[in-house]
């Protein structure tokens, strides 16, 4: 394959991803190879190999005979799995922590702007895409592949409880949180202290779980 089509392949994964994690394919939903392969103007093979991907990543469920379905929201499993991804941000700054660059302050600065602008205007999908996107952003802080690729694969499956339970939230009040979030990672970044960014974000995840088991009780 050639590097073009492994690329058009890793943007069509990016785009169904998003779209899984954003509840544009709902739980349950049946996601049609012809259509997505028409959709992208590819073959129904390569479609297949994105699909297989979703599906080792525990967002899709192919069954025999009925077609390929979105997985469920698993909330009987929200603390147990929430309780992994805060050991493993904790780890981020331990685990081969990279050499914070002009780069990477200038992507928080980034960060922050989003902030300021959600705090303005709270949104719940704008919330989502930068919470999706900062996240991806703190894994890439440690150069140990196997910690980045577990901690991406547990977010993904967690990152729709947070808009499954947007109804019962207060979004305001959360995007304040948020924002509070990325600016004190956004003091540890410019300082240049990996490990101080990730102690930031693993108590931030606790609390967050903490929100949700309060909401999900009420």
């Amino acid at each position: 394959m050639s590097a073009e089509a492994k690329d058009r392949l890793e943007q069509i994964y990016e785009t169904l991803l998003r779209r899984i994690c954003l509840l544009e394919y709902a739980p349950r939903t049946r996601l049609s190879e012809a259509q997505i392969a028409a959709e992208f103007d590819l073959s129904r093979t390569p479609i297949r190999r994105v699909l297989a991907r979703l599906e080792d990543a525990g967002l899709l469920d192919s069954q025999h005979g009925a077609g390929t379905f979105v997985t469920d929201v698993p909330l009987g499993e929200m603390a147990r799995t929430y309780a992994l991804r805060c050991e493993l941000a904790g780890l981020v700054g331990r685990l081969s922590p990279v050499a914070i660059t002009a780069a990477h302050r200038r992507e928080m600065q980034g960060f922050e702007d989003r902030a300021a602008a959600l705090l303005a205007t709270p949104d719940a999908r704008r919330f989502a895409e930068l919470n999706m996107d900062f996240f991806r952003f703190g894994v890439s802080l440690t150069g140990n592949e196997a910690l980045r690729e577990m901690s991406l694969r547990l977010y993904y499956q967690t990152a729709r409880i947070w808009l499954t339970s947007i109804t019962r939230l207060d979004l305001a009040a959360e995007s304040e949180i948020f924002a509070r979030e990325i600016a004190q990672i956004g003091e540890a970044i410019r300082l240049g202290d990996t490990q101080a960014a990730a102690t930031i974000r693993q108590a931030h995840i606790s609390l967050c779980v903490t929100r949700l088991r309060q909401f999900s009780q009420e």
